[in-house]
């Protein structure tokens, strides 16, 4: 019987998890399935560029795993059962939880996350947000309208992370008719460097975009935003970018997860509670070399998915299990077509002095998001052409009896992912 591989999502960490374990591990022994709940890859960082109006390439899933030997099944994931080992599914239009239950050996948990409101009322109602290609499409929708020849309104974006300075900067410069005020509840730009801070001060002069800083948000309503300090903005569309959520279905199943719903992993990416399910990219909570929890962001994705899939690899082939880094080194932050921002960080997390930025910042940025394409779209490419076969009885043996072998204390730092 062939090992089960299931991988839920197929985001940036979820294919690349897929694509390199279909590459590395032999067909003979193992089947991989991916479950996702929309047919088309989605190029999370480039929804602000969707919603300002800007065609952004979707791949379809089916082609991306093409040749690869993945099995893909378009669905929603409703639930997760670790005792069991099974996954409940749904179609992605069903109402509901039911569904069909899909059986795994071991099992990759990549769902990403959603948009977190962060019980402010009104956000469900009456916002937009950019975490998905449909929901970027209704704010393009809208701004559509307020576009028109003649007309004008009023955009307000809440949060400024680099979402919401993304977003912010995108729609001021796609759609100069637009009044554009990005609300940011501390300093804006607090953790980049002090001239980093200033060329983004610069950019949204430039851009038009006025800036609050220090403001708290206290209530979403159809026409404005009202704020904890009693003023109230008028508002055409309010785009919230004030953090992200997890779903809570690895809280449900009974994995051990932190307050914010993250799954509690081993630096190897392998669950504390249940040692087969790994979790990669949004949904996991790790602590970097640098000694702070990574951020949800693509670069995190690849790093915790490299790491995940040297210690799959290594368990179930019963090889010496590779620790790969785990850093945050940089951000890098579009600010429009024709400008933007690469901000390294030291070793400690900490914003370097220098920064890269103008069109030089730009063209970095746009080449991080066409190599992240890429890859994607190239899953297999690059790796070593060995597939292993996995060990003599000791992947199933060990993993039924709830404790996975481990053979060797695993290497120093290697190479980061080629997925930023």
């Amino acid at each position: 019987m062939k090992h089960r591989i299931v991988v839920l999502g197929a985001g940036y960490a979820g294919a690349y998890v897929a694509g390199n374990l279909a590459r590395r591990l032999s067909p003979e022994d193992t089947e991989i399935t991916v479950v996702n709940a929309v047919p088309h890859f989605v190029q999370r960082m480039r929804m602000p560029q969707v919603a300002a109006g800007q065609e952004v390439e979707a791949p379809l899933l089916a082609d991306v795993f093409a040749g690869t030997g993945i099995r893909l099944r378009l669905a929603r994931v409703t639930a997760v059962d670790p005792l069991r080992q099974v996954v409940t599914v749904a179609a992605a239009d069903a109402d509901g939880e039911g569904g069909e239950e899909l059986g795994y050996d071991t099992l990759v948990y990549a769902l990403g996350s959603r948009v977190a409101d962060h019980g402010v009322p009104g956000v469900a109602e009456h916002a937009f947000d950019v975490t998905g290609r449909p929901s970027a499409l209704r704010l393009r929708e809208r701004l559509d309208r307020l576009s028109r020849p003649g007309g004008n309104g009023n955009v307000v974006v809440v949060g400024d992370g680099l979402t919401g300075i993304e977003t912010a900067t995108e729609i001021a410069e796609s759609r100069p008719r637009l009044s554009v005020t990005l609300i940011a509840r501390g300093e804006l730009g607090a953790r980049l460097s002090a001239g980093a801070r200033g060329h983004l001060r610069r950019a949204c002069d430039r851009l038009g975009v006025t800036v609050l800083e220090h403001t708290s948000v206290a209530a979403v309503e159809a026409a404005r935003v009202r704020c904890a300090d009693g003023t109230a903005l008028a508002s055409d569309a309010t785009v919230w970018t004030a953090g992200f959520a997890v779903t809570s279905i690895a809280a449900a199943g009974g994995l051990e997860v932190t307050g914010t719903g993250q799954i509690v992993v081993d630096r190897t990416m392998r669950s504390v509670s249940h040692p087969n399910v790994y979790a990669v990219g949004d949904s996991v909570h790790v602590v970097g070399d640098h000694g702070q929890p990574l951020p949800m962001s693509c670069a995190s994705a690849g790093y915790t998915g490299r790491q995940a899939i040297e210690a799959i690899v290594g368990r179930l082939t019963g090889r010496r299990i590779v620790h790969t880094r785990l850093v945050h080194t940089y951000n890098h932050i579009s600010l429009g077509r024709r400008d933007g921002i690469l901000q390294t960080f030291d070793e400690e997390g900490r914003a370097k002095p220098r920064y890269y930025g103008g069109r030089e910042g730009a063209r970095i940025k746009a080449w991080i998001l066409r190599m992240a394409l890429w890859a994607t779209r190239h899953p297999t490419y690059g790796l070593p052409r060995r597939r292993r076969r996995l060990a003599a009885g000791a992947a199933q043996s060990s993993y039924h009896s709830g404790v996975a072998t481990v053979r060797g204390s695993g290497a120093g730092p290697a190479p980061g992912p080629g997925l930023t």
